[in-house]
């Protein structure tokens, strides 16, 4: 299993702001030291909202590749709706040219919305942009010259696309929730699939998961091509106890907000209790916890190819995060080599 972290390059350590130039270099570093640590991936996701950083995903990673040599490089998720898929590709390809090879995206619809408004595109049209710009992302990705027709784009004439990428094909996950139709669509197209579980238990995703591995047998693809990854919210600390004494505050602020937002009810002890528990989504505690429970997730789902922990978004602070990344490469990876 590879083990990755996943940055919304946050601003925030609960409610205290820093510069944003101050928590760039900090996310940078961090970046860093899971290459140091020997991390396998490092992911940004794309939002553009005041409290994140990560609206260019691209042009972080590029900085982070000029300071890393081995871990890989992904977007977490692009929102592929809103974006035009030629872009894309170029700013990717340039990344895996800059990287040397070690570029990946996850493209997705995203769970945030504020890019649509933003890039004139609207929301009644969520799931048929998406389908659209990924069949034009996936033929410029496996093809130099492009004939294409869409609704949303000018269509594309026998037209190049430059810069290429240095990998064959550049490596393109699916970035998925809980719809079914988007598992059977990853599964019939071959691509791997990155499962956002943010809540409840992670073994209820094994369904979808099936009808992931199913649709992609159906479609001809070997099980070796359909990887399934794992995307949760976590955090390592020298304890267990140690680890919910740093995050529950900040969990519980976030998560109390975001309620505020979306009509949920606010988070409580009892209920941060029980997603820490054997079956829960949160990936929290010491080492030997955790690795524990990401071999669980692992055989409840059938088997997981790759896990990524997001771990500033609970308002830990920097030396926090720091010695929870290097806590995963020292002790955690060992455990579950």
């Amino acid at each position: 299993m590879e083990i990755g972290i996943d940055s919304f390059a946050s601003a925030m350590y609960g409610s205290k702001s820093l510069s944003s130039v101050d928590a760039m270099e900090q996310l940078l570093d961090r970046i860093a030291l899971a290459d140091e640590a020997g991390l396998d991936v490092f992911g940004i996701g794309e939002h553009h909202k005041k409290e994140f950083l990560d609206s260019a995903t691209a042009v972080i990673l590029a900085a982070a590749a000029a300071r890393t040599s081995r871990i890989r490089l992904t977007s977490a998720v692009t929102v592929l709706s809103a974006a035009d898929p030629v872009r894309i590709y170029q700013s990717f390809a340039t990344l895996d040219l800059i990287s040397k090879g070690r570029a990946e995206m996850v493209v997705g619809r995203g769970s945030s919305v504020e890019a649509y408004p933003l890039f004139g595109f609207s929301l009644n049209d969520y799931d048929a942009l998406f389908r659209e710009k990924l069949d034009l992302l996936l033929k410029i990705r496996d093809s130099e010259f492009v004939t294409w027709s869409g609704r949303f784009r000018a269509a594309l004439d026998n037209q190049p696309v430059y810069p290429r990428a240095l990998q064959q094909k550049l490596p393109i996950w699916l970035g998925v929730g809980g719809t079914p139709e988007s598992f059977a669509r990853a599964g019939t197209l071959g691509l791997p699939l990155m499962v956002a579980v943010i809540g409840g238990e992670t073994h209820r995703f094994k369904p979808l998961i099936d009808l992931y591995r199913e649709a992609g047998r159906r479609a001809g693809f070997t099980p070796d091509q359909l990887k399934v990854g794992l995307h949760s919210p976590g955090y390592v600390a020298e304890s267990t106890e140690q680890a919910i004494a740093d995050y529950y505050p900040g969990y519980a602020e976030l998560w109390t907000k975001l309620g505020r937002e979306r009509g949920w009810p606010p988070v409580t002890r009892p209920q941060f209790d029980n997603l820490i528990a054997e079956k829960g989504v949160l990936v929290v505690g010491g080492p030997q916890q955790v690795a524990e429970k990401l071999l669980r997730h692992s055989e409840a789902l059938g088997g997981v190819d790759r896990f990524t922990f997001q771990m500033d978004n609970a308002g830990l602070t920097h030396s926090q995060l720091m010695h929870s990344i290097e806590l995963i490469g020292k002790e955690v990876i060992p455990l579950i080599a």
